[in-house]
């Protein structure tokens, strides 16, 4: 469906109901579930033939949200979101008992970000809390446009929300808080540098 304010509250109706649903990000399109409902979860594995050890991430609408995905959010934390979301950072916490241990590969930690793109931060307000990974088959070149998600995913999804060509480029930077000490887990668009900036503010 071309995004619009009525195809984004299906698609959010649709989530509710366990579907899984592609929608567009700030870097290329994404496919997802509820966080809140283990099979939609487990058949998101299967639609892109994931290996079942490999963790999903966590995307929210907003920085406030944190508490329902994560436990013992660091200041760090929230010093980074308010710098750096919505947009191209990932950052890893320990899990709330919230999300269930399939959309973690069973580790104790959560990849958590807030996408930079106004459809899926309308998506994820009215829907709530998504397990969100590329709209790809595994190994497969994640789809920058609709039409390349159902040429990958046709049949094994139920839902493409048609926001226009993502614009690509590097995936986000990954800092892991969940230890005592920070570290980052995956270069990308904010460097180290920008990162500890915040930290010693």
């Amino acid at each position: 469906m071309k995004s619009s304010d009525n195809a984004i509250k299906l698609a959010a109706e649709a989530v509710a109901k366990g579907k899984l649903v592609a929608f567009p990000t700030d870097t290329v399109y994404g496919v997802g579930a509820s966080i809140r409902l283990v099979d939609a979860v487990l058949r998101l594995y299967r639609a892109k033939s994931r290996p079942r050890d490999k963790a999903i991430p966590v995307l929210i609408a907003h920085a406030s949200e944190l508490p329902s995905v994560a436990v013992d959010v660091p200041p760090e934390a929230l010093r980074l979101s308010e710098r750096f979301w919505p947009g191209p950072l990932t950052i890893v916490l320990r899990k709330s008992p919230a999300v269930p241990p399939e959309v973690t590969a069973g580790q104790e930690t959560v990849a958590v970000r807030v996408p930079d793109h106004e459809v899926a931060l309308e998506l994820l307000r009215l829907a709530g809390p998504m397990a969100v990974t590329s709209a790809n088959i595994s190994g497969a070149a994640p789809p920058l446009t609709a039409e390349g998600v159902v040429s990958q995913l046709c049949e094994r999804i139920d839902l493409v929300l048609d926001g226009g060509r993502c614009p690509g480029g590097t995936p986000s930077t990954i800092v892991d808080l969940s230890g005592d000490e920070p570290s980052i887990l995956r270069s990308g668009p904010i460097s180290p540098e920008k990162i500890f900036r915040v930290f010693h503010k």
